[in-house]
């Protein structure tokens, strides 16, 4: 397992833009964590490495914002009020062209495509924060390995 100790919102951040790198159009991440474990922090950081220069925030009351402007285009959902039982067509970003992060993907579950990555990002303490890369799929696989090789500590 692929994991990193962020001590602060700004490591989360330059390791997002890093790991920002490595995508390319089509792929889907996962974020999950508490409120306040940095799942918006993330998605900052891989804005800013896809050369998006808009002001990201949480897309908490609108579902999905999009982020053009960049190498590819970004999708950042917020399915913290949304379930399996709903279908208000999210899983159409998955075919767009650009990257697709969503925070509380364990709420759609159901819905997600068959290949993704996925960060756990856990809450140490007021600063420190854990994160967790696993991969689900064949071209997360791809991604896993080429991120592992070359940013992570790896257990």
């Amino acid at each position: 397992m692929c994991q990193w100790i962020c001590h602060s919102p700004e490591e989360t951040m330059a390791l997002s833009e890093r790991i920002a790198g490595y995508l390319q159009s089509g792929d889907v991440l996962t974020l999950s964590g508490d409120l306040g474990a940095g799942k918006t922090v993330f998605t900052k950081g891989l804005a800013k490495g896809l050369g998006i220069s808009e002001r990201v925030s949480s897309p908490t009351f609108t579902i999905v914002k999009e982020y053009m402007g960049g190498r590819v285009p970004l999708y950042h959902m917020d399915v913290y009020r949304i379930n399996d039982d709903e279908d208000i067509g999210l899983e159409d970003y998955f075919d767009r062209e650009g990257v697709t992060v969503i925070e509380w993907a364990e709420n759609i579950q159901s819905w997600l495509p068959k290949d993704y990555l996925s960060i756990a990002i856990k809450r140490i303490d007021d600063h420190n924060r854990k994160l967790t890369l696993m991969a689900h799929g064949r071209r997360a696989e791809s991604l896993y390995r080429e991120i592992s090789e070359n940013e992570c500590t790896c257990d």
